[in-house]
């Protein structure tokens, strides 16, 4: 479905290979575009260029969200959100997912 001069925020996945344990990085990165499609493409494109001029490796996941807006986005603006179906309870969950001890926080 094609939405006019909408903003999406896509998720992509890579890979640091010249670091010490090979750590994984989720990124977002904010695009002006005429459908998720399109969105995703501009942002795949980045995405690559972003691996090779860092030395990472793009895992070839990109995650899309359209952002609830109709103008430009502002302070309190949800840019993402992923609904996850899981057995687990909510610390296994948010061990297993976001809180594993091995993350790498700040700038």
């Amino acid at each position: 479905m094609a939405y006019e001069e909408s903003w999406y925020a896509v998720r992509c996945v890579f890979q640091w290979v010249a670091w010490e344990g090979a750590p994984y990085e989720e990124r977002l990165t904010l695009w002006r575009a005429g459908s998720m499609e399109q969105a995703i493409a501009r942002a795949e494109g980045e995405a690559r260029t972003y691996a090779t001029e860092n030395g990472h490796r793009y895992l070839e996941l990109a995650q899309c969200y359209r952002l609830a807006t109709d103008g430009r986005p502002d302070d309190g603006d949800e840019v993402f959100s992923l609904v996850r179906d899981s057995p687990l309870g909510e610390e296994a969950y948010l061990d297993q997912y976001f809180d594993t001890g091995h993350e790498h926080q700040g700038t």
